[in-house]
């Protein structure tokens, strides 16, 4: 099934309104037209059309989903399309109902973010090493400044040369429907990131760009062009492995590493919301379940009375047991 298969008008109308309208990006927009494409063609088979659903056909349809082995977020993922073109139609197409307004999200199990600990971020981040060579330089930064920052690979690679500001210490990210934010940019980033500028990056430019986008990039490959998000995963990985963390790090690990940390040292939760650019609190309340289980697994390890003891039987006990009164 192509990104382009054919559509009914009122769905191609929704998605010109997510472009337009809402800013989505052209991987979301793909998404939603995946999904739509699956629902129409469930709705072929039913003999209806988009005007002709009604709450049971959405039940059906999740129920088909369901049957064909879908996890619960793909499940919901799907309705959130169908959901949002009746939504779409009954506001700007003149339907008279909206037939998902009552249909419950599929339940999807809350993942905790696999967040580094600050001592594999500093094996991590030490990983490339002292070297002066360009590409050290440059891997350093990408590190320092995903680390740092806690940007998207997508808003890192998108960064152009007028985007950061060092004397400042910021930087404008453009993140999830071309949203702009301001970010602040620590001393170890903004430092790596001027040694890659003063002394990296001008030997990888080439003598002729090969496009206008490759001369403004912020960061650029060995063939001096803008850097893609598979090459900085490729970056990341590298280090990962170099510093024994193969399978646990991903340029998302490190976003979710800098907002644990921070939470983790007191910084309130509205900041960390506006640093990474969350549209709801809710996401980024993840972190917090994530800040809560490291305080438990610190003080468990730590406290004297919250470890199990050993007596002598060898039965387990959660701590010594009080003195009761001396017996006369």
């Amino acid at each position: 099934m192509g990104d382009r298969a054919p559509l009914s008008d009122d769905a191609e109308e929704y998605l010109v309104f997510l472009a337009v309208e809402r800013g989505r990006a052209e991987n979301s927009l793909r998404a939603y037209r995946r999904d739509l494409v699956a629902y129409e063609e469930f709705l072929q088979g039913r003999g209806l059309g988009v005007a002709g659903v009604s709450e049971d056909v959405v039940e059906d349809y999740l129920a088909f989903l369901a049957a064909a082995g879908r996890s619960p977020a793909t499940r919901a993922r799907a309705l959130a399309a169908v959901r949002g073109l009746h939504r779409f139609c009954a506001d700007e197409r003149g339907a008279t109902l909206d037939p998902t307004a009552d249909v419950a999200s599929p339940s999807v199990p809350q993942g905790l973010p696999k967040a580094l600990s600050e001592d594999e971020v500093g094996r991590l981040l030490a990983a490339t090493g002292a070297g002066r060579s360009p590409k050290d330089l440059r891997d350093r930064a990408v590190l320092e400044v995903l680390y740092g920052t806690g940007l998207r690979i997508s808003e890192l690679a998108g960064l152009s040369l007028g985007d950061v500001d060092l004397n400042a210490g910021l930087l404008i990210a453009f993140g999830k429907g071309a949203k702009e934010r301001i970010v602040p940019v620590g001393s170890f980033a903004r430092a790596a990131v001027a040694a890659w500028l003063d002394a990296g990056r001008p030997a990888l430019s080439p003598q002729r760009w090969a496009r206008r986008d490759d001369a403004d990039s912020l960061l650029l490959s060995t063939r001096g062009r803008r850097m893609s998000r598979q090459a900085i995963w490729a970056v990341v990985h590298e280090a990962a492995v170099r510093a024994g963390l193969r399978d646990k790090v991903t340029p998302h690990v490190l976003r979710h590493s800098c907002a644990t940390h921070m939470l983790d040292h007191g910084a309130d939760i509205r900041v960390v919301q506006v640093l990474l650019g969350h549209a709801s609190i809710t996401t980024t309340q993840v972190y917090t379940k994530v800040s809560q289980e490291r305080l438990r697994q610190v003080y468990d390890a730590a406290h004297p009375r919250a470890r199990a003891v050993r007596g002598r039987s060898g039965a387990r006990s959660r701590g010594p047991r009080a003195a009761g009164p001396p017996r006369i």
